[in-house]
């Protein structure tokens, strides 16, 4: 093929690609769908940190755990909290069940889910033993209430709790739970290694108002099209108080119970957001004012 009728080629090619890709931006835009994310924060900025250190049936046992820069590169947020929670009344002859709750918020583009304990547990020198098992948290219903004020579309699966009077800063306070709380299950995985035994870890991520036990479905529920915004919320708890990954449920389940209602705090009303009533200056004016090329945020 001669010079000329190369040129000639590629510059069918490349017209193909721009009248395609022009095509594309128009369905994307007549369809009011959003390929990238924006970052987005619980009101006031609140941090997972700021949850109550006691609540009615758990106490924290020393200083939240800071970890090194390298450690917060790896896990890719500022906003966490790595903190040890203890039993305050446990069953009589019973030793105190100990867990840590660790806690991480991410938000704008989200790519893979990084600081799983398939991932660090191992790369910390801890050996599987078992990986992976899904197990549902048994998450007390007595005291939510259904929530009236959600859209049609989720009429039955948004509830709220109630704020302990005793323990929080925002006594008596109700506050939306995740969608259809009752499917709240932990991707649960035990460990073992000559230092501290046996231990179990288990966690699930809150993402865009949805639960997810696994970092497949964090993907599914961030990058929902139609949504602008986008965050996730690890939540995860680790103890050599259990043996089963039965037990690790339902202490989560014990410590979820005092304090969902706090965590839920520390994220987006995603109902609010649906509605267009958060943030205050919601999705459209940020889009019209983002450039074409400016990089997107990511992160906390």
């Amino acid at each position: 093929m001669s010079s000329w009728s190369t040129k000639v080629a590629i510059g069918v090619v490349i017209g193909v690609l721009l009248l395609v890709g022009g095509a594309m931006e128009g369905v994307i835009a007549a369809m009011d769908l959003y390929l990238r994310k924006l970052p987005i924060e619980a009101p006031n900025g609140r941090q997972v940190s700021a949850i109550p250190r006691e609540t009615e049936h758990w106490i924290a046992r020393g200083p939240d755990r800071v970890e090194s820069g390298e450690i917060v590169d790896v896990l890719g947020t500022t906003n966490y909290l790595s903190r040890t929670y203890i039993e305050k009344n446990p069953p009589e002859g019973e030793d105190p069940r100990r867990v840590e709750l660790h806690l991480a918020y991410y938000t704008g583009m989200i790519d893979t889910v990084p600081h799983v304990p398939e991932r660090c547990f191992v790369g910390a020198g801890l050996q599987p033993v078992r990986l992976g098992m899904v197990t549902p948290i048994p998450i007390s219903t007595e005291r939510l209430i259904e929530d009236p004020d959600v859209p049609e579309h989720l009429q039955g699966r948004i509830v709220t709790t109630r704020l302990s009077n005793a323990w929080s800063t925002a006594p008596g306070v109700r506050v939306r739970l995740p969608r259809d709380i009752e499917a709240t299950s932990m991707l649960v995985s035990e460990y073992t290694s000559a230092e501290f035994g046996n231990l179990w870890a288990g966690y699930f991520f809150i993402a865009n108002g949805g639960l997810t036990a696994t970092a497949e479905g964090v993907r599914a529920l961030a990058f929902d099209l139609e949504q602008d915004y986008a965050f996730y919320l690890k939540v995860q708890f680790s103890t050599s108080s259990v043996t089963s990954a039965e037990e690790l449920a339902e202490t989560a389940a014990s410590v979820l119970n005092d304090l969902y209602g706090e965590i839920m705090r520390c994220v987006p009303d995603w109902v609010e957001v649906e509605e267009g009533r958060y943030p205050p200056n919601a999705a459209d004016p940020l889009r019209e004012n983002e450039s074409p090329d400016a990089p997107a945020e990511a992160g906390a």
